[in-house]
């Protein structure tokens, strides 16, 4: 077969698509055993199928150790074609999905915590209730977390509450959300409708920990007006600060996502310090990465959502 320009075309790039992926499972588990289990064929069949490709290429593309095998450096380059033409492969096909009307597979999105009780649940249930063929996969994490993930292409889609200027991550969409101070309708503050950093130290306190947006926010201001606070709990879990301040009467923090009441039953009051009221919720995707349709197709139902926050 002849290429662009009449040039004869290697035998390997002739390949069907399955040989691709043992190749890729191959080098993902380490060990061709390990990939045929994973695969649900026979180790024996898999090996042939790596050295009939080997002697294609014309090298080896794997190393044989003891115990598995290591991509060879001409294994290294022809791993790196045979990503790029499975993912290239998963496009079209995701994209004649859509042509044909068949929206489905699995949106993969990370996301700020702040999300998961009311937004993105009410998100992902309205979406599914449209498209029941479109599973989705959450991961909830600090920003530092779901922004690797986002550009290692573990998810499509992050929702979080950082202001990265990282030129690899694009925004899709952004709102302006404010850092919250968590009571219950009980304490004496639940009837405020604004409150200062400085007058939560009166009250049993939980703080998010330094992997969240909100505690570097919350750091800026404390340090600016020399406050201290004496946290009586630190967490990484949003839930866990609200059950410690439900159980304590005290008080936790929280971005408030939308004009409904928080899920917990806690009061949402806003925090008044200017530092505290430029937090934002943003919507990311990594730049230059075509998202497959049914990724595409929810980001555009939450940016309507971001236009009714």
């Amino acid at each position: 077969m002849r290429g662009a320009g009449g040039a004869d075309l290697p035998s390997w790039r002739l390949q069907p698509p399955t040989i691709f992926s043992y190749l890729d499972a191959v080098a993902h588990h380490g060990s061709i055993r390990k990939a045929a289990e994973a695969l649900h064929i026979a180790s024996s069949a898999l090996n042939r199928r790596v050295l009939d490709l080997e002697a294609e290429v014309g090298s080896p593309l794997f190393e044989r150790l003891p115990r598995g095998v290591r991509a060879t450096a001409a294994g290294e380059l022809l791993l790196a074609y045979v990503r790029r033409s499975l993912k290239e492969l998963r496009l079209v096909e995701a994209q004649i999905d859509g042509l044909r009307g068949l929206v489905h597979g699995r949106v993969h999105i990370a996301v700020a915590e702040s999300v998961t009780g009311r937004m993105l649940p009410d998100a992902i249930a309205e979406y599914h209730g449209r498209h029941p063929g479109v599973g989705f996969s959450v991961r909830v994490g600090g920003p530092k977390e779901i922004a690797a993930a986002l550009l290692r292409d573990k998810v499509e889609l992050i929702l979080t509450h950082e202001h990265s200027e990282d030129p690899e991550m694009v925004v899709l969409a952004e709102t302006f959300q404010p850092l919250c101070v968590l009571v219950t309708p009980e304490h004496p503050l639940s009837s405020r409708t604004q409150v200062r950093l400085s007058e939560c130290v009166a009250y049993p306190i939980a703080m998010p920990d330094e992997t969240l947006a909100a505690r570097a926010l919350m750091d800026l201001c404390l340090r600016r007006h020399s406050i201290r606070f004496e946290p009586a709990l630190v967490s990484n879990s949003i839930e866990t600060t609200k059950m410690f301040a439900r159980a304590s009467n005290g008080l936790c923090f929280s971005f408030h996502i939308g004009k409904k009441p928080d899920v917990s039953g806690m009061i949402s009051i806003p925090l008044s310090d200017p530092e505290l009221q430029q937090a934002s919720l943003r919507l990311a995707s990594r730049r230059g990465r075509v998202l497959p349709v049914a990724a595409a197709s929810f980001a555009e139902q939450l940016i309507s959502v971001f236009d009714d926050l």
